[in-house]
């Protein structure tokens, strides 16, 4: 289970209140782009070693235009 659902079935409000705050607030404001926060975000998963979010957030990188490569080399720079 992730820690996400954890935190749904803990505190349906405050899972609810995450979600629209990360989707709703922090991925909309213009000073960085999707893209950006993409790569970021999987840096940060990576480092973080929150493997159990890291392919969904990966599958969001692609979506947002992060290549393959590219994130190939944030996993790698990370790591080490």
């Amino acid at each position: 289970m992730t820690s996400r659902q954890i935190l749904g079935e803990v505190s349906p409000k405050l899972g609810e209140m995450t979600v629209d705050m990360l989707c709703g607030d922090i991925w909309e404001q213009p000073e960085l782009s999707k893209r950006d926060r993409s790569l970021i975000t999987v840096a940060n998963l990576v480092a973080l070693y929150r493997t159990d979010q890291l392919n969904g957030h990966i599958g969001r990188a692609l979506d947002n235009g992060v290549t393959r490569f590219e994130i190939s080399e944030v996993i790698l720079h990370t790591t080490f």
